[in-house]
């Protein structure tokens, strides 16, 4: 609905052809014929892990990690070993969640619902109007705009940081780090599951326990997209050569590359994503350090190529920033229904929300939307109709334990 009106530049991703274009690590391509073969191996247990899962016990108690189910199915211990089997294991799970498979729920991420309900395909969103322009069409729908449509609504206030709020049985008082003061009946708390894991926001008196190691136990992942600038394209394009991997001996490193050939005609701009240990590893380290690493990848990958230096690169830098401290959430083992409803479950006149508080779709946009629309119902039917929030029982989804 939201692209049918705004007419996002999208173009399709084309993950398919990935199989043709995986480089060894001191340069070459895999044949294409063995890739697959690995492919369709590591998908054959894949989906053997999503039948398992939807035999598993509703509340989630028998969940176990994705690596895990794959020591079941493949009967190898430390799980993918080889460089290729590596790299194709990386493309399948953490490119999707953004952390190795020993720390992900296997029951709640296979099959991933996002997938399951809106289908496999992926669009990069090429539109130079940039994300805020999504932003401000919902916005438009109950908010003052100007005449370009953007919200210039005066109750909605920007730039103004959150420190502390003070909440009791009468109503809350929010405290922003110019020292202002914002007092209302009820707060929705909509910052990342990282900012909440981080001391950017003091709540007093302190948020109760249970609802503070739910808050933690929850993982927040990086993913970081490196964009890198060449003075010219070295790289081949065309049809089934959108996406390459390289396949190294150390995981994660540098593997996953895009072409832009076809978004950006003529702009020389690769893109190379990175998560977890080694984001955070190259968002500590200087720019021009991490553009030698990743051109030095690149010369491995195509040694018969005159590989020139980058010209410019862009490190987006999601976990250092205070305002987001990692990029979006991941579901690890140990964590149930039973957690997930007290990680957005209120305390008091506090409520809370984000792609954190989506059951299903956590670590998505449409997450974020559709909790905040569920999160809504709830402060609704406590405020109008007098309904508290129920979190359902450790291990039996009938039962119910007040924790407002």
């Amino acid at each position: 609905m939201v692209n049918s009106t705004l007419k996002l530049r999208n173009f399709r991703s084309d993950f398919d052809s990935v199989v043709s274009n995986v480089y060894k690590e001191n340069g070459g391509l895999y044949d294409e014929d063995y890739v697959q073969k690995r492919m369709d191996r590591a998908y054959e247990v894949e989906e053997l892990g999503g039948k398992l899962s939807k035999l598993m016990d509703p509340s989630g108690k028998d969940d176990i990690s994705i690596m895990a189910m794959q020591r079941l199915f493949n009967h190898k211990p430390n799980g993918p070993a080889s460089p290729l089997d590596m790299a194709l294991d990386y493309f399948i799970y953490d490119y999707e969640f953004c952390e190795p498979p020993r720390v992900t729920s296997l029951q709640n991420t296979n099959p991933t619902p996002t997938n399951a309900d809106f289908g496999d395909d992926n669009n990069f969103v090429a539109d130079q109007r940039g994300f805020e322009s999504i932003i401000h069409y919902v916005g438009s729908s109950y908010l003052n705009t100007d005449n370009n449509g953007n919200i210039a609504d005066r109750r909605v206030l920007l730039n103004q940081v959150v420190r502390q709020i003070t909440y009791n049985n009468y109503g809350v008082v929010v405290t922003t780090e110019d020292g202002s003061s914002y007092s209302a009946d009820y707060v929705m708390v909509s910052t990342s599951l990282g900012v909440l894991q981080s001391d950017l926001i003091e709540f007093k008196p302190q948020l109760p326990f249970w609802k503070t190691i739910a808050i933690y136990r929850f993982d927040m992942g990086v993913y970081t997209k490196i964009f890198l600038k060449f003075p010219r394209r070295f790289w081949p394009v065309g049809e089934g050569k959108q996406f390459f991997v390289y396949a190294s001996s150390r995981r994660g490193y540098y593997g996953m590359w895009q072409s832009f050939e076809k978004e950006y005609p003529g702009a020389n701009v690769l893109l190379v994503t990175v998560t977890d240990d080694e984001a955070r590893r190259i968002e500590q380290q200087p720019d021009n350090t991490t553009m030698a690493e990743a051109v030095a990848v690149l010369r491995r990958m195509f040694p018969d190529v005159d590989v020139p230096d980058a010209t410019d690169i862009y490190v987006p830098r999601w976990w250092s920033n205070r305002f987001y401290k990692g990029s979006y959430s991941n579901w690890p083992i140990g964590v149930n229904r039973y957690e997930y409803d007290q990680l957005r479950a209120p305390v008091g006149r506090v409520y809370f929300t984000g792609e954190h508080t989506s059951e299903h779709y956590n670590g998505y946009v449409h997450g974020a939307y559709l909790a905040g629309i569920d999160s809504a119902d709830i402060m609704i039917n406590r405020v109008f109709k007098n309904q508290e929030f129920k979190v359902r029982g450790k291990y039996d989804n009938h039962v119910e334990v007040n924790c407002s």
